[in-house]
């Protein structure tokens, strides 16, 4: 029998003020490999094409941007945008710049814009992407802020997804992806009150963490190394939504805390500075209640 025609998701991955650190998460999934997910038919009949990704991508200069402005202009409505980076707005947007016109650089403020507004859905890749981040820890002096602020503040209205981390782990981003590919864009009963899926994001750290013995029985370290509960080392699993310790990294090796450190609530808003100092302990009333989904109050 001949073979049905594949229908294509058009992807551009827009780079701003990054590390590419999510990018190499990204290109580290094991099952599927990214290689399935960029070649393959990870879904029957529905194939991911990546039009642009100025980390991975073979060619450069003019000749790429053009794609990528080709691929919003013809595919209007019909291509996935994902963000990695939060957005310098600082300066009318001179702080992060890419490509030029006319030889004037374009800041990515105003590509992103573009692109967005003719997105069929946007994925914020990493805690940068999704609420600024570490680019957006003070003085922010180039004025970095999150996708979801930034389609705010500019009354853009497209479905948007957060995928926070630092970097996020490759399941998360893959996982997402192929339930768009599968279902369609995410219901908003399936994302939570930060736009991120609750497949990945809907359970606390500590309720799932290997330590959390100790934690009922009062037993915590004093210092890095020890048996016990890790609150007192500044652990902020109490407060962090993220399913790391049933899902482990690299492979299913380990995580954070099964290494000997702390979380450091990095798929959080306002990470890092209101998760900071990272080995300071919570205060109590920050920490949830044994059986409620909701932590109350706040932190140091």
């Amino acid at each position: 029998m001949p073979r049905t025609k594949s229908e294509e998701y058009p992807l551009i991955w827009f780079a701003a003020s990054a590390c590419t650190g999510c990018s190499v998460s990204a290109l580290n999934s094991v099952s599927p490999t990214i290689k399935n997910v960029l070649i393959d038919e990870v879904i029957p009949g529905k194939h991911i094409n990546l039009r642009y990704h100025a980390t991975i991508m073979a060619g450069q200069g003019d000749a790429v941007i053009e794609e990528m402005e080709q691929t919003s202009e013809n595919r209007k409505g019909g291509y996935i945008l994902v963000v990695e980076g939060a957005i310098p707005t600082a300066a009318k947007g001179i702080y992060g710049v890419l490509g030029e016109k006319e030889g004037k650089p374009i800041p990515m403020v105003s590509r992103l814009e573009h692109l967005s507004q003719n997105a069929l859905a946007i994925i914020a890749v990493g805690t940068c992407a999704a609420f600024g981040g570490i680019a957006a820890g003070a003085p922010n002096p180039s004025g970095c802020i999150g996708v979801d602020q930034f389609l705010k503040q500019r009354n853009i209205s497209v479905p948007l997804v957060n995928i926070p981390g630092c970097p996020p782990h490759p399941d998360w981003f893959v996982g997402t992806v192929a339930g768009i590919l599968l279902k369609g864009l995410p219901k908003p009963e399936e994302l939570d009150e930060h736009k991120r899926p609750k497949a990945f994001y809907g359970k606390l750290i500590h309720e799932n963490c290997p330590r959390r013995a100790y934690f009922e029985e009062g037993k915590f370290a004093k210092k890095f190394g020890q048996p016990g509960c890790l609150n007192e080392l500044g652990c902020k699993g109490p407060v962090t939504y993220a399913d790391c310790p049933l899902r482990l990294w690299n492979h299913g090796t380990n995580w954070c805390i099964g290494a000997g450190g702390s979380c450091i609530g990095c798929v959080e808003p306002g990470f890092p500075d209101l998760l900071a100092p990272f080995y300071q302990k919570l205060t109590d009333d920050a920490l949830p209640n044994v059986g409620q989904e909701k932590q109350k109050g706040g932190l140091d």
